[in-house]
């Protein structure tokens, strides 16, 4: 089969989360899809396919590198929008195949404008404001340039969208400082269209803010990690939980991994097991080695803390997790043998464990644990 583990995608998952995505935001307000970090650890060539079968047709990417391939898989209809990097040499193939890109400072929107000349076709951008983020955006000051750059140079620009990001919408402890980048955000759009500057879209939430800041979905929203089925973090579960009248949660995880047993040995009472000395057996064991590791995106900080599920039965990793294989202790499950499925992410009989589970246990986000996942793990799409 050539390969120590596999990852299963849930298309029906995805299905489920864009209905419940698409309640919370409205009929009205269009969903781009953001796929930056390989789609979150699913894989982007294998996402987007699926995702456009569901109806999606924005996509979100952080580099030029992602937006290539996304639009080596896309069927041509949707459109992408690069949020990060693009080099200047990059700029003349985005121009000529109509991907937007975010522009933040005067040196990217000169280089764009000069692009646009060069190819004779227009420039689609984003102008990004910086209302307390402080990372990229123009601020107020620079507004009167770069009004008078855009008049100037209308020929060759389509302004697609204003655009900015708050800074931790998933967070009340951050309330305040989302409150008042929302009231700066207002400011300059309505300078702009003041100034007869009026873009197609003006779009501002990621999926913390969507689910918590109903006035920053305007007509476009960027939704990462609740289309693959998880929360920003509790405090935005439990905020959901608390404004609805459902008890449940909604979002369904399209991710499953599942790799199988390598190897079961028995182990004396006193002796060592694997690398070092963090762990001694304090009786006679039955263990199994599993070949995944750091290498595959299991932390080494699991090493005796992570689960696995194992013949329907909850098993421990014992030890330090190695470069590419880790030992679990399956003592209590007499029946496991060479072969077996052994569940890293996902559900097996009545028990689960969720991408959640490895972030209490190794101090990682979601986002961090998801994004690690190499690309040569294969992803399978099942209903």
């Amino acid at each position: 089969m050539f390969h120590t583990s596999v990852i299963e995608i849930s298309k029906s998952a995805l299905v489920s989360n864009l209905k419940y995505i698409r309640k919370i935001v409205g009929k009205n307000v269009r969903i781009s899809s953001v796929i930056k970090g390989n789609a979150y650890g699913h894989h982007i060539e294998s996402f987007v396919p699926i995702a456009e079968e569901c109806g999606l047709d924005h996509f979100s990417v952080f580099s030029a590198e992602e937006a290539l391939r996304v639009k080596n898989v896309s069927n041509g209809k949707s459109q992408i929008m690069i949020m990060g990097i693009i080099d200047i040499n990059e700029l003349p193939w985005a121009i000529n195949n109509q991907v937007e890109f975010y522009v933040f400072d005067f040196y990217r929107l000169e280089a764009a404008i000069e692009a646009a000349k060069t190819t004779r076709k227009s420039a689609i951008i984003h102008l990004e404001i910086e209302t307390g983020m402080n990372r990229t955006g123009f601020d107020n000051k620079q507004f009167a340039k770069l009004a008078a750059l855009l008049k100037e140079n209308e020929k060759h620009l389509v302004l697609e969208g204003i655009c900015t990001h708050y800074a931790g919408a998933e967070s009340i402890a951050n309330y305040h400082r989302v409150m008042n980048q929302i009231k700066v955000f207002n400011k300059a759009r309505t300078w702009f269209e003041n100034e007869g500057i009026k873009p197609h879209i003006f779009h501002s939430a990621c999926s913390a803010a969507a689910v918590r800041y109903p006035k920053t979905r305007m007509n476009l929203v960027r939704i990462g990690i609740m289309q693959y089925g998880f929360w920003s973090n509790a405090e935005t579960l439990i905020h959901y939980l608390t404004q609805s009248d459902k008890h449940n949660n909604p979002l369904k995880r399209l991710i499953s991994w599942k790799s199988r047993i390598m190897g079961i040995k028995e182990v004396k009472t006193g002796e060592f097991i694997g690398y070092g000395t963090t762990y001694l057996a304090s009786r006679d064991m039955r263990i199994a080695t599993i070949p995944i590791g750091y290498a595959q995106g299991f932390s080494r900080s699991l090493g005796n803390q992570g689960r696995f599920l194992i013949g329907g039965e909850r098993v421990s990793v014992i030890g330090t997790v190695n470069m590419n294989l880790v030992t679990v202790d399956i003592t209590n499950v007499p029946q496991a043998g060479h072969g077996d499925e052994v569940v890293i992410i996902g559900e097996q009989g009545d028990l689960s464990i969720s991408v959640a589970s490895f972030s209490e246990l190794s101090n990682q986000l979601n986002y961090e644990l998801l994004t690690r996942l190499p690309d040569n793990i294969p992803r399978i799409i099942i209903d």
